[in-house]
């Protein structure tokens, strides 16, 4: 089974694994300085874009990566050869970093300004309103934050509650501003929907569901459920949605851009 590997993706999983457990057992905070940060945070840095790539943020999250690079990574490196493998790989994990980047800084521009217009005319819905649908947060499930408004409805044109409120969306503007990424899943999701487009009719075995189906139908219907899941943003869901969908539009663009050279060239 595991003669199977191809020496890039054997590299590659030799990388993240051994910088996952490395950081764990001594205890290294790599996320720190290696993670792709917020545009709008100090600790923003350019070569964060490559680095965010080999870190994650859970034994899971490392499992799922990896297995992906394992199961769909060494027939597109025989398939392009070593060279052009490890490019559609940073390409599309780099760009994936390039284009959510953009993505989080506007969203963080809207919030800022949602802020705004609260300050201007705050009451406790609204304020609830905007944590649940602006900031994607779980009110029910933060103890603090459910009594705070239950106590501010019941007080709505106290000023002290007025200026804790305020406080608060500050504050969760700071952490948005602040935030951080990690994991190879833009590059994963790009290498998933490479496998769709040049190997469509491929039967895969699913686990859950235990059904066979074809690479194309399994690769359109992880891609709408993404960007189902990342327009509608369930409360509490930190997963990087658009980063995923980020990865496999890059993969797409590369691929049009590849087959249009080798028309050309033949």
């Amino acid at each position: 089974m595991f003669g199977r590997i191809t020496p890039i993706v054997k590299n590659l999983l030799i990388a993240n694994v051994a910088l996952y457990f490395i950081g764990s057992f001594m205890k290294l905070d790599f996320n720190e300085f290696l993670s792709l940060r917020n545009i709008h945070s100090d600790h923003f840095m350019p070569f964060q874009f490559v680095t965010y790539m080999f870190l994650h943020g859970s034994t899971w999250h490392l499992i799922s990566n990896m297995f992906g690079l394992f199961i769909f990574g060494p027939l597109l490196e025989q398939f392009w050869g070593p060279k052009r493998f490890l490019i559609f790989y940073m390409v599309t994990g780099i760009g994936a970093g390039v284009l959510y980047s953009g993505i989080n800084y506007m969203e963080t521009n809207s919030f800022a300004n949602t802020i705004e217009e609260y300050a201007s005319n705050p009451s406790p819905a609204e304020f609830k309103h905007v944590l649940e649908k602006k900031a994607n947060i779980d009110v029910e499930r933060n103890a603090s934050l459910k009594s705070f408004i239950y106590d501010y409805s019941d007080h709505p044109d106290d000023a002290s509650y007025i200026h804790e409120s305020n406080q608060t969306l500050q504050q969760v503007l700071y952490m948005k501003s602040n935030s951080q990424m990690v994991g190879a899943s833009g590059a994963i999701f790009g290498i998933l929907l490479a496998f769709g487009m040049l190997f469509p009719n491929t039967q895969l075995m699913l686990l859950f569901p235990p059904i066979p189906m074809k690479a194309k139908y399994f690769v359109a219907i992880y891609g709408i459920f993404e960007l189902f899941s990342g327009i509608q943003r369930a409360s509490g869901d930190n997963v990087a949605h658009f980063a995923h969908l980020s990865g496999m539009l890059v993969a797409f663009i590369l691929l049009k851009i590849w087959q249009k050279d080798r028309k050309q060239f033949f």
